[in-house]
């Protein structure tokens, strides 16, 4: 079988199983955890591009939110279990996930800052936001 054909077949064979599953592609992909983590990314983006605050965010973080304006254009990126190596800043915050954010608002240019990761802890009620670090557009 050609590589073109076995590439479509196993794509069709996936979105088949998703289909019949009743289960996202994210969840697929990232399994039940990092589909909720998505899930609540693109809640905490879609609440805060449109001028909002959001019910996401932990009751007792400080992070720095930016306006409307840093949240356009954004969407979850990959989630992954926290990681403290490499997270330093985060680490007394005990998050348990963190999630990249993609795409950039329009008209970003090299040198403006822009949220490019959330943290997230575990409570009873949920996934809550309790940092989120920001990023320099390099160009």
């Amino acid at each position: 079988m050609k590589p073109r054909r076995a590439l479509a077949l196993a794509g069709f064979a996936a979105m088949c199983a998703v289909v019949l599953s009743g289960c996202s592609v994210d969840t697929l992909i990232w399994g039940n955890d990092g589909a909720q983590v998505i899930q609540a990314t693109e809640n905490l983006i879609k609440d805060l591009a449109s001028g909002g605050t959001s019910d996401l965010v932990c009751e007792d973080a400080e992070a720095d939110l930016g306006t409307a304006k840093y949240w356009e254009g954004r969407s979850a990126g990959e989630p992954e279990r926290f990681f403290a190596d490499y997270w330093d800043e985060q680490v007394p915050l005990d998050p348990q996930w963190n999630i990249n954010l993609e795409g950039l608002p329009e008209g970003a240019t090299p040198g403006d800052k822009h949220p490019g990761d959330v943290f997230y802890r575990e409570t009873d009620d949920g996934l809550c936001v309790i940092d989120v670090a920001w990023s320099t557009l390099i160009g």
